[in-house]
Order: C-alpha cells, then sequence, then structure tokens
C-alpha cells in the first residue's frame, strides 16, 4: 500500500491519507465554507425567480399554460409534472390548458397548489378586465381575434366573480322578460313588439356566453307550448360578442352590428359597455331600435361618479333616448330603462322646447358632449373603467 501513497495523497483511492488530525479538521472547515456559499448563491438565485414571477403575475403576463403553471412556492416541478399531460399543444396553435383537462389536473394538486393556482388565475382574468375597459371596441375586437383563449379566460373569472353577488342581472332581466309577457305585446306594462307582425326582437349586446337568449328560447318553447296558435308569442334573441362561444352568437363589434335599422324591440347591455367608446354602442342601439322599442342597461355602481348615474342617464337623453326607470336597489348594479321615441313626440318635444327658448341650450349641450369625445373618451369620464384591485 505504501507504493501508493505521495505524502498524503493515496493515488489508488484518490484520497488524502490525513497525518495528523489537525489537518484534516482544517480541510473540512474548508470544506464547510464552500458548501455555505453556494448554499446562499442558490437561495439568492431562488429569490429573484421568485419576484421576477410574482412581478409578471401582478402584470398578468402569465397565462395558463404548461410553463406558467410552474407557480412561485411549493412544490413547482410537482404542479408542472401533474398538469403537463393534460395540455394539449394542438389546439389553436397554442399551449393552453382545455377547461375539462385543467379541471382534471386540479383535482390532482394538493389544497396548496390549488390555492396557488386560483390566484394565478385571478391575475391573469384582472388583467384582461383592464385591458377590455381601457381599450376601444374595435382593439379588443382585434386583441380577441388574434388571442380567442382571452375572451374564455375572462369569462371564467367573471362567472367566479358573479356567484359572490346577491343576485346575477342575467336572471334580473330573464324575470322582467317573463313577468311582462303576462300582459299583451305593446300594452301598457307588457313587452314591445314590431308595429305590425308584434314580434319580440331581442338584440344582446355583448351577450357573453348567450346565457340570456338560451334562457329566454327555453322559456317561450314552454309559454307557446300549450296556448292557441293566435296567443303565441313570436320572438328572436340576437346575441353579439366578441367569440362565437356557440351557435347563438355572433361575432360583432357592438358599435356596428349586422341588423338593419328599426329592426329591434328590446337592447340589453348587460355589464357590457365596456371600451373607451361605449357611446358608440348606444348610437346603434337607437339605430337598430324600432320606436318605442326599450333600451334596458344594467351597469357596476362603481363605475358611476355620483352612485346613481344621474350623469350618464343625461348623456343618454341628449342622444335621443327617454329615461323611464332607474333600479338602484342592488347593491352591485344598477339598472335604467329606456325608450326611443316615435316621430310624433319627438316633433311634440322639440315645439315644447322651443316655445320655453330651451331648444338652442339642448342642441348646444349635444354639441359641447361631442367636442368632449373627441378631446377624451367617455371611457374615462362619464364611466370610471372597472378595474379591480391587484393583490
Amino acid at each position: 500500500m505504501e507504493l501508493f501513497k505521495t505524502g498524503d495523497w493515496n493515488l489508488k483511492t484518490k484520497k488524502i491519507a490525513f497525518q495528523d488530525s489537525s489537518t484534516k479538521k482544517k480541510l473540512q472547515s474548508f470544506e464547510k465554507q464552500i458548501k455555505s456559499k453556494n448554499m446562499d448563491k442558490d437561495k439568492t438565485k431562488k429569490k429573484q425567480k421568485s419576484k421576477q414571477k410574482k412581478a409578471k403575475v401582478d402584470k398578468g403576463e402569465i397565462v395558463a399554460n404548461r410553463q406558467d403553471l410552474e407557480v412561485k412556492e411549493g412544490n413547482d416541478d410537482e404542479v408542472s409534472s401533474k398538469v403537463k399531460p393534460f395540455v394539449d399543444n394542438k389546439k389553436n396553435g397554442s399551449n393552453r390548458v382545455s377547461k375539462p383537462a385543467l379541471n382534471l389536473a386540479m383535482k390532482n394538486l394538493t389544497p396548496l397548489q390549488q390555492k396557488m393556482m386560483a390566484k394565478l388565475s385571478g391575475s391573469r382574468f384582472r388583467w384582461i378586465n383592464e385591458q377590455l375597459y381601457t381599450i376601444s371596441s374595435e382593439d379588443a375586437l382585434s386583441l380577441i381575434k388574434k388571442q380567442p383563449e382571452l375572451f374564455d379566460e375572462y369569462h371564467d373569472g367573471f362567472r367566479s366573480q358573479v356567484t359572490t353577488w346577491p343576485e346575477n342581472p342575467v336572471d334580473v332581466f330573464t324575470k322582467q322578460i317573463i313577468d311582462r309577457t303576462k300582459r299583451p305585446i305593446n300594452a301598457p306594462g307588457g313587452l314591445p313588439g314590431l308595429p305590425n307582425s308584434k314580434e319580440i326582437v331581442i338584440a344582446d349586446m355583448g351577450c357573453g356566453e348567450a346565457i340570456l337568449a338560451l334562457k329566454i328560447d327555453q322559456y317561450f318553447a314552454k309559454f307557446n307550448k300549450n296556448r292557441k296558435s293566435f296567443k303565441k308569442y313570436n320572438h328572436k334573441v340576437y346575441s353579439f360578442d366578441l367569440k362565437k362561444v356557440n351557435e347563438s352568437i355572433t361575432v360583432a363589434d357592438i358599435k356596428n352590428v349586422p341588423l338593419p335599422d328599426n329592426s329591434c324591440t328590446i337592447v340589453i347591455f348587460c355589464l357590457s359597455l365596456m371600451g373607451t367608446n361605449f357611446l358608440d354602442f348606444i348610437e346603434e342601439a337607437y339605430r337598430i331600435l324600432a320606436p318605442r322599442g326599450e333600451l334596458w342597461i344594467a351597469e357596476i355602481k362603481s363605475r358611476f361618479g355620483d352612485g346613481k348615474g344621474d350623469e350618464f342617464v343625461n348623456t343618454l337623453k341628449l342622444m335621443g333616448f327617454f329615461h323611464k326607470k332607474t333600479d338602484d336597489e342592488n347593491k352591485m348594479f344598477t339598472r335604467f330603462e329606456f325608450f326611443k321615441p316615435p316621430q310624433d313626440i319627438i316633433d311634440e318635444r322639440k315645439a315644447k322646447l322651443e316655445r320655453r327658448q330651451k331648444f338652442i341650450e339642448v342642441e348646444t349641450a349635444k354639441e359641447e358632449l361631442e367636442k368632449r369625445r373627441k378631446e377624451v373618451a367617455e371611457g374615462k369620464w362619464l364611466l370610471k373603467p372597472c378595474i379591480y384591485k391587484r393583490r
């Protein structure tokens, strides 16, 4: 064995054969220092990566794909490995996880991992929501066409938000339609119908997943089933939004929908006055509504500076609508009802304003409104963007 030794170095085992204990202790101490420094470096790198991931979450830059599911806490590799088999790389050319697959993957996660995934999804929803409120409707349509998955992610998050509300405005509008079928069409308290056919034609602007159309169709099918032919209600529901989630939906920028003038009897905006140019949607509603047709709006209370929306009501009156009702009993949203006056009422009102010498004042107010809109988009002053606080 001595042949293989050179000083303290053993050529055969390639290890140091210590002659004295002091040398051995010094070397062990040195190795501990090196190991400690390496551990500190690893911790620093992990902290930096964690901060970078947190910053991306706050900006909404992380999407629900395979890479982004490696979240900032817990066992990242374990989360990623459990979700990875469910990623569909071929669909739409993206790594987005499908809803059923993601739900299945979530079941395999620990409670802590599920909580982290929920936070990630919430951050994504807040970012998409902010985009839709702070860009024009034209840009929003372009955005969804390029990244259609954003539409699904937004409505997944919105659906989660609404479950915490006392009531869903879609259900309120559905109930309103049902209650008014108890009276004849075009009668006081009844639903408005087209002048000749008495057909009820509803345009749901910014319909989401067209839930309103589904509920109304189901109701009228049941309502007409056991009624005589001359007492049956004829109806249509047109649903417009940025993506065709199902066959009921027509893709459109709701400032320009493919319907003729005076063709609808009810136009509904259910939390859909999003975008910086939402008064363009109101102008389009006026165009497609038949005389005496009604405009129904539900909007988040926090968007109104006065809480009630008096300035909003006055603006729509300047655009030609007559105000029927404001309902602010709900804690989360306010509902408004307007109607489009027929020409005889318009003429009568004009004559009355002229007699009171207020016609010029109204026309001046209209001009000032248009001038203000050109200088600053109405989405920045008339209705505040509905933006959730970042956590």
